[in-house]
């Protein structure tokens, strides 16, 4: 989100023609994630079919204080769970750009592993197709039939994790920073697994990445090889990097996809 100017107080996103719902299904997932008051999010003022109007934030600096605040509220967040996993607060799901999003499904499931393959990562599979090559698309099959087989349904292999209350795309440019304090904006919030936001976060590397874990994990303790874990939560995200970019992402998803199966390996023996 781009502030406006100082003067006004309100941010209104616009895309001419957007599909129905699609700024219903924003709104829906700021106030979903807003519900628990475990972290700051933008507050949603208007919805209509081809806008949203939001509170204006004012950016500043990031500070240690707010993202050791930041990392414990996320950590809360997730812990307010979701009905199941696939689940959205609206009947449509999108994902991406707001000039190029994409819908996914917004179906639930009960496990993680069914959810990530068959409605995230399989019908990204079939779009990157051309893109990945016969070869690209073989190692990325591997990584989504390790996925699809319960290996990563926990972490770490132990145990079996519940439905989080995900924001759904935490890259760091969907962490706005304020005097206040980081506040959540962009969301394609749904029922998921923790480590698809932790994985988001750190993909392209955040403002004191490692302060807001460190928070995290004294808020939600997990193993000490969670880490080990984040290529497969992260997967999606890459793919949907080489449908919407292209080729330049192909690389780092596939070294990914190879990291997926290997960990699976791992967590097998």
């Amino acid at each position: 989100m781009t502030p406006d100017d100082p003067a006004t107080a309100v941010h209104v996103k616009s895309r001419p023609g957007a599909a129905p719902g699609f700024f219903a299904a924003e709104a829906a997932g700021l106030r979903w994630l807003a519900e628990p008051g475990a972290v700051p999010v933008v507050r949603v003022l208007d919805v209509a079919d081809e806008s949203l109007t939001l509170e204006r934030l004012v950016p500043d600096r990031p500070a240690p204080e707010h993202a050791t605040a930041f990392g414990a509220g996320l950590a809360r967040l997730h812990d307010a769970g979701a009905p199941a996993f696939g689940w959205s607060p609206s009947d449509t799901s999108w994902f991406g750009p707001l000039e190029e999003p994409f819908d996914v499904p917004a179906r639930s499931h009960e496990r993680c592993g069914t959810f990530l393959a068959e409605d995230r990562l399989r019908p990204l599979a079939e779009r990157a197709a051309p893109t990945l090559g016969p070869d690209g698309t073989a190692t990325l099959e591997d990584a989504i039939a390790a996925i699809a087989s319960g290996a990563f349904d926990g972490i770490a292999g132990q145990g079996v994790e519940r439905p989080s209350r995900v924001h759904g795309d935490l890259w760091s440019g969907n962490v706005l920073w304020t005097a206040g304090g980081a506040v959540l904006i962009d969301p394609s919030a749904h029922g998921g697994h923790r480590l698809e936001d932790l994985a988001m976060l750190a993909l392209f590397g955040a403002p004191h990445l490692e302060t807001i874990l460190d928070a995290y994990e004294q808020a939600h303790p997990m193993p000490s090889s969670w880490r080990l874990d984040l290529p497969a939560h992260v997967l999606f995200g890459l793919l949907a990097h080489v449908v919407l970019f292209g080729d330049s992402y192909t690389t780092q998803t596939l070294v990914t996809a190879r990291r997926v199966v290997e960990r699976a390996d791992d967590l097998r023996r």
